[in-house]
């Protein structure tokens, strides 16, 4: 016998599509939801319609943005040579939150995996070579993953030919991690000990 409204139901399915927010975890939510008052519950809508609409992504980097260029593309105190290449703007956040890096991003929008048909076409990297005239160094920050390790030894072997520095973030982050959940010491070291990629 089904005890759940529909609408309750599809409250938490829509809740359950957020990574890491399981069955239970989507079901509490909807059911604090409606106890929420109609108001409420209507101005978290509209936030999410309204915010969602003015989000873009920047046209020189790809970061997550309001405005385009970015705040971080705009920036002339950040060191154009410097290029720090990552898979989204959650890593830029991560980067950001350790006060280490003062070079500017590029965000690949994802990691190389042939399993799920992701090549080459299919991220940033077309644009980031169209960026490399005033850079002498790109630091790969990439989740130490097997596809983060493929995307990185990738790049490193096309960036081969051109006069720049290859460096990657040291050994140190855990091995199947996600940079957005690794403390900011741990993060900050790892920028602070990077090495070239050979």
């Amino acid at each position: 016998m089904k005890i759940l409204p529909d609408s309750l139901e599809r409250i938490t399915e829509q809740f359950s599509r957020f990574p890491g927010i399981g069955k239970k975890t989507a079901q509490r939510m909807a059911f604090q939801l409606i106890e929420w008052n109609p108001e409420d519950v209507q101005r978290l809508g509209d936030v999410i319609i309204q915010s969602t609409e003015k989000l873009r992504q920047c046209s020189i980097c790809n970061l997550i943005t309001e405005a385009d260029p970015c705040p971080v593309c705009l920036d002339t105190r950040r060191d154009e040579s410097i290029l720090c290449v990552v898979e989204d703007s959650r890593d830029v956040v991560a980067i950001e939150e350790t006060s280490r890096f003062s070079g500017k991003y590029h965000i690949l929008g994802g990691v190389l995996s042939p399993l799920e048909g992701v090549g080459p076409d299919q991220l940033n990297i077309r644009n980031l070579l169209t960026r490399l005239e005033d850079v002498t160094e790109i630091v790969i920050a990439m989740n130490p993953s097997v596809e983060g390790e493929t995307t990185s030894l990738y790049l490193a072997r096309l960036l081969q030919e051109k006069d720049i520095k290859v460096t990657r973030l040291a050994r140190g982050i855990p091995s199947g991690g996600d940079l957005e959940y690794i403390d900011g010491i741990t993060l900050g070291r790892a920028l602070d000990d990077r090495h070239e990629l050979t």
